[in-house]
């Protein structure tokens, strides 16, 4: 059997529930996403410097959730298992610039089904290729049309700036039919790099940032956390314009709105790795007379479980393809568990092509299994040399290799930054090390662990059809 249902089989396919809101209607669904946004970073998450009082009361209106991780630590493939309920590797989405291949089926595509008009606005939405391809890239585009989304959605914007989002909003309400639920996908540019050191009037003190372990304390780091900072505010101001053009143009009685980072920050340890800074983002859901205010979580949640946990909130059932998992019964307070792991990969980055000066910034490829106690990373290009994605040039990195070349970084951080070739498998004990900065494979004393998570790491890549070899022999 094919590994993709038709889109007719799959329209067959779908069994239609009951609605599962109160008033007998299919909910409207909005998804916010920031980019590049770790989940410490917030308020509500107990950042004791930040100013996100929109995010803040936002969450406490809804629900929580302290252990979502994205699929992966990147921008396409990480959006990709969120709109298609399956890992990037199975999506074959491990080329930055691919579009998504045309037989995989989407959330907004399914929603349609039920009779949703959906949408797509503001910044790059990132699964319909490069937005300036070359012109080779360009020709077989168009030969073959693999550019999709103007089929799969019924509005699409696909990069406005960030001074028109009310007006975006506004655009695909007016095109709404009032009688039909809708679906809203609604991205924003911050707090991406390059970080703006004016984003806000009150810009933050970098000598107030609290500094993350994983990360030495050199004033350039604090320089460039406070414009990330910045940039993160600016966004809470945003995400209040949305709520507000949804309170004028749909009400929000029968709305699930979920906001959410599509992957980490772009500092050392963070966007590009399979650390938790790199995958653990925000994630807060509001559904009023279906989600109980003020709650919270520490359920391991995967950016796979999106697509059907909004699925099943429709009445639809999620295609048997989709490997994520609906945690509609947490959300609704009928269940306290749902996953006992997740995992994460890290494919290609950007548009450039390989040469012999490549670093891990642009191509690294690697997976990563995390329970609520232990992660394993199995590096497969360990021979690349670690470059932090997008802010390689910033002050904090600059000053990081200063300090590694002149010998005074402390030892954590010259393993964690300047090993090479780097360790194939890596594991931690995240009680222990919440930081991941002791690698404890290799060590007889972690036999078990590392062998228990090799095989859950290696039974989900041969369930994805994984391209990289397996961890253990077969």
């Amino acid at each position: 059997m094919s590994n993709s249902l038709s889109r007719r089989d799959l329209a067959a396919s779908l069994l239609a529930a009951a609605p599962l809101s109160a008033s007998g209607d299919p909910p409207n669904i909005v998804l916010i996403l920031s980019d590049d946004h770790s989940r410490p970073h917030m308020g509500v998450f107990g950042d004791p410097v930040i100013r996100t009082p929109n995010l803040d009361r936002f969450a406490r209106e809804g629900m929580r959730f302290d252990r979502m991780f994205t699929s992966a630590p990147q921008c396409v493939p990480s959006r990709t298992a969120l709109l298609t309920g399956r890992s990037p590797v199975a999506a074959r989405m491990g080329r930055f610039s691919s579009p998504l291949p045309p037989d995989i089926v989407t959330l907004p595509e399914l929603l349609r089904t039920r009779g949703y008009f959906t949408g797509i606005c503001r910044r790059n939405f990132h699964l319909d290729g490069p937005a300036n391809p070359g012109d080779v890239t360009r020709a077989a585009f168009d030969e073959y049309g693999l550019r999709t989304f103007d089929k799969r959605v019924d509005y699409l914007d696909r990069n406005s700036p960030r001074a028109q989002t009310r007006e975006k909003i506004n655009g695909f309400f007016d095109q709404r039919p009032k009688d039909r639920p809708f679906f809203l996908w609604v991205n924003f540019n911050d707090p991406h790099h390059v970080w703006d050191k004016n984003a806000i009037p009150d810009p933050y003190d970098p000598a107030r940032i609290p500094v993350p372990a994983h990360l030495p304390d050199l004033p350039g780091v604090r320089d460039d956390l406070s414009r990330y900072y910045n940039e993160i505010t600016r966004m809470d101001q945003e995400f209040q314009w949305v709520l507000h053009a949804l309170d004028e143009r749909a009400g929000g009685s029968n709305t699930i709105i979920v906001f959410m980072g599509d992957n980490g920050h772009a500092f050392p340890h963070g966007k590009g790795s399979l650390y938790d800074p790199g995958l653990n983002v925000p994630l807060l859901v509001r559904w009023p007379g279906q989600v109980k205010p003020d709650r919270a979580s520490s359920e391991l949640i995967s950016g796979e479980d999106i697509t059907p946990t909004l699925l099943e909130a429709t009445g639809i059932q999620p295609p048997r393809e989709m490997s994520g998992r609906s945690f509609l019964k947490l959300l609704r307070g009928e269940t306290s568990r749902h996953r006992d792991h997740i995992f994460a990969a890290r494919l290609a980055h950007g548009n450039s092509p390989y040469t012999p000066q490549t670093r891990a910034s642009t191509f690294d490829l690697s997976r990563c299994v995390r329970t609520r106690r232990h992660k394993m990373i199995y590096n497969c290009t360990p021979q690349q040399e670690y470059w932090p994605v997008d802010s390689g040039n910033d002050p904090g990195w600059q000053q990081m290799l200063a300090a590694h070349k002149g010998g005074t970084l402390r030892p954590e951080h010259e393993r964690a930054y300047f090993t090479r070739p780097r360790p194939v498998l890596e594991l931690y004990d995240l009680e222990k090390d919440p930081s991941e900065l002791n690698n404890l494979a290799g060590k007889p004393e972690s036999a078990g662990a590392e062998r228990e998570m090799l095989a859950i790491m290696q039974e989900k890549m041969i369930l994805d059809y994984d391209f990289l070899p397996v961890p253990l022999a077969e």
